[in-house]
């Protein structure tokens, strides 16, 4: 019997996004197994960490992985042991694709810390792809209210910044610095604003400090500018390290900056005084628990959070992570299947 094939998208060999490092490839249509599903691909988030993996900043796990952990499919197959999804359902596929459960770290419900986990799109194949394969117990239930298109940027760029918030601890109607507004940040900046929290918008983009002047931003500035008041808390979402040291100058005494991106260029020398002292923090963001991803998209059906996409065909995955790697893109990239 002939096996059946799909088309996708990986990563033979990671370089510059210019230098085609995303190749379309056949690959056997996935089997499930046991306590998996099967899913046809919907759409699939283009997110940052794709880029990443693509140029090998974040090194793959493997040979010719398929990126995209922010997957929107239709369930066409249960394997043995699955209860909570069957055939017809839409369900949502994202960036933990494991974890082990019985390490110090699960056993204190911090699963994004896990020390044995598996990632979607790094060490399994993700939604680059026709169809796709996910434990059914890290499977997300998604809000009827969004549409295909607005609910997969959720499935990382919403969880990672809804995470991000909550680590910037920024109190009710405190005083944010987003610095970055792409695909994560112009979600969370609504999150933070139904909060009540002044929202600074610090960003080189034009268009994206027009998109965060229409969703409600008290400023917009460029990534390099000082915010017009002392922060409360920041969040880096761009992943460049030169920002550390402006970021942390700009937090009032106490304040916390967050830095929301797995990868990360190199941060310059500090300066104590200028950048730390007075119990000013730095902290990174690690992942996401599942109780994360359920808490994050149910708050956000809730305060009906707008998401703003750019549409590309499967067909043209590697066009999209090359407008995303060259600015290109103003909210967040989706590819379609068709």
């Amino acid at each position: 019997m002939r096996t059946k094939t799909m088309r996708a998208w990986a990563v033979e060999r990671p370089g510059a996004i210019d230098t085609g490092p995303l190749q379309m490839v056949e690959r056997p249509v996935p089997v499930v197994g046991p306590g998996q599903v099967r899913v046809q691909v919907r759409t699939c988030g283009v997110c940052r960490t794709d880029l990443h993996l693509a140029e090998g900043d974040l090194a793959p796990r493997r040979p010719g992985v398929v990126p995209g952990h922010e997957v929107v499919g239709t369930v066409l197959e249960v394997g043995p042991g699955c209860t909570a999804f069957e055939p017809g359902d839409r369900i949502g596929i994202a960036w933990l694709a494991h974890s082990c459960g019985h390490c110090r770290h699960c056993a204190a419900g911090h699963e994004n810390l896990c020390l044995e986990p598996r990632f979607t799109g790094w060490d399994v194949d993700g939604g680059y792809a026709e169809q796709a394969v996910v434990e059914e117990a890290f499977a997300y239930r998604l809000p009827e209210s969004f549409d295909d298109e607005q609910v997969a940027p959720l499935l990382c760029a919403g969880i990672i910044g809804y995470r991000a918030l909550r680590r910037s601890a920024c109190p009710p109607g405190g005083r944010l610095g987003l610095y970055g507004f792409g695909a994560s940040a112009h979600i969370t900046a609504q999150l933070a604003l139904a909060e009540g929290v002044r929202v600074h918008v610090l960003s080189r983009s034009e268009e994206s400090r027009h998109l965060a002047t229409v969703l409600g931003a008290t400023s917009v500035g460029d990534a390099a500018d000082p915010p017009p008041e002392p922060l409360d808390a920041a969040i880096l979402f761009a992943p460049v390290g030169t920002l550390v040291p402006p970021a942390l100058q700009a937090l009032d005494r106490g304040g916390v900056l967050a830095v929301a991106g797995i990868h990360l260029s190199d941060i310059p020398v500090l300066d104590y005084q200028r950048h730390l002292f007075y119990e000013r923090e730095l902290r990174s963001v690690t992942a996401n628990t599942r109780a994360d991803g359920v808490t994050f998209l149910a708050r956000a059906a809730a305060i009906g959070i707008r998401v703003t996409t750019t549409a590309y065909p499967l067909a043209r995955a590697d066009e999209a992570l090359a407008d995303l790697a060259h600015d290109r893109v103003t909210g967040a990239a989706v590819l379609v299947a068709g």
